[in-house]
């Protein structure tokens, strides 16, 4: 279904798609770019909720070691 176009007709669509192009280039760069921020953004909050959980480890940790202790001074 190929149409056959005037000269003009053919280089006005050219003309067009060279416009287009940044465009729709512009749009997949910023598509790529907030790909990278989710993924950042996810594995931040994976690192953050894993040391969340360790600091609670440890503070429970230490806080039974302290009762503990009060236990033997006892």
């Amino acid at each position: 279904m190929s149409e056959t176009y005037s000269k003009s007709r053919q280089q006005a669509e050219i003309a067009f798609g060279l416009t287009q192009a940044p465009f729709f280039g512009h749009s997949k760069a910023v598509e790529e770019l907030d790909s990278i921020v989710q993924t950042r953004e996810a594995k931040t909050l994976r690192l953050r909720e894993a040391r969340l959980a360790k600091e609670a480890t440890i503070v429970a940790t230490a806080a039974q070691a302290l009762l503990t202790q009060r236990r033997k001074i006892r």
